[in-house]
């Protein structure tokens, strides 16, 4: 049984490993047990290309929340079929999502951070948890610089709330790390990146940064940065 002090145990262990060498470890550690949580995004997406290369069997899943962009469907089959994998899919229940639109409107999420995260609630984090029977560990693709909120992550954390090891492989990447890794490896990639995207989430909440932008400023652009996560990341 995982617990807080293993998780505790485990990042003093890998607190300054490679990538490689912590998804190594825990991949074998934790068959079955384990899988990586992927938004598809470049993190993501350096963190499929290592885990495959290490054990291609490794459960990765997505959030399809109903409001994704194009490009972002078109890279799940790109990747899976590059990596001769499959992507697990889960979508948020179809009543719940009727319920919020009929009680706060199509684009409700714009008008109160109250209905922004109820509609992460419906259709994220509930999803999250079904994905989440059977796992003692999710691997992330989070990263200390990519937000203020982010800041003071470790590479093994206990997330207290779903009673599992949080693992981040990357925590201590910069972004040109991470682009540096996806040019080496030909890593396949959201081509919104190309145009102004370094974060992508649902279309109505991401768009477009300038550059020299915070690379979290696209998303829910209208709140405080603070406020800047779903409730997946507390």
């Amino acid at each position: 049984m995982v617990t807080k002090a293993l998780a505790e145990e485990l990042n003093n262990q890998f607190l300054n490993s490679s990538p490689e060498e912590v998804l190594t470890y825990f991949l074998e550690h934790f068959k079955g047990n384990i899988a990586l949580a992927s938004s598809l995004g470049l993190e993501d997406q350096t963190l499929t290309d290592m885990i495959v290369k290490i054990d291609p069997g490794t459960s990765i899943f997505t959030l399809d929340m109903g409001r994704l962009f194009s490009e972002t469907y078109r890279l799940i089959d790109q990747t899976n079929r590059k990596y001769q994998i499959r992507i697990q899919v889960f979508f948020p229940d179809a009543e719940k999502v009727e319920k919020f639109v009929h009680e706060n409107g199509i684009n409700g999420f714009y008008y109160s951070i109250e209905q922004r995260k109820s509609c992460c609630q419906v259709r994220k984090l509930e999803p999250l948890q079904r994905a989440f029977k059977n796992l003692e560990v999710w691997i992330c693709g989070l990263r200390n610089s990519q937000a203020v909120t982010r800041q003071s992550l470790q590479m093994v954390e206990w997330d207290e709330k779903n009673n599992i090891i949080k693992l981040n492989p990357l925590i201590h990447f910069s972004e040109q790390d991470v682009w540096d890794y996806i040019r080496t490896h030909q890593v396949p990639y959201n081509i919104l990146h190309d145009k102004g995207f370094p974060s992508i989430g649902c279309q109505p909440c991401t768009h477009a940064v300038q550059p020299g932008d915070d690379i979290r400023a696209g998303r829910w652009w209208w709140e405080n940065p603070e406020h800047k996560e779903c409730g997946l990341h507390r």
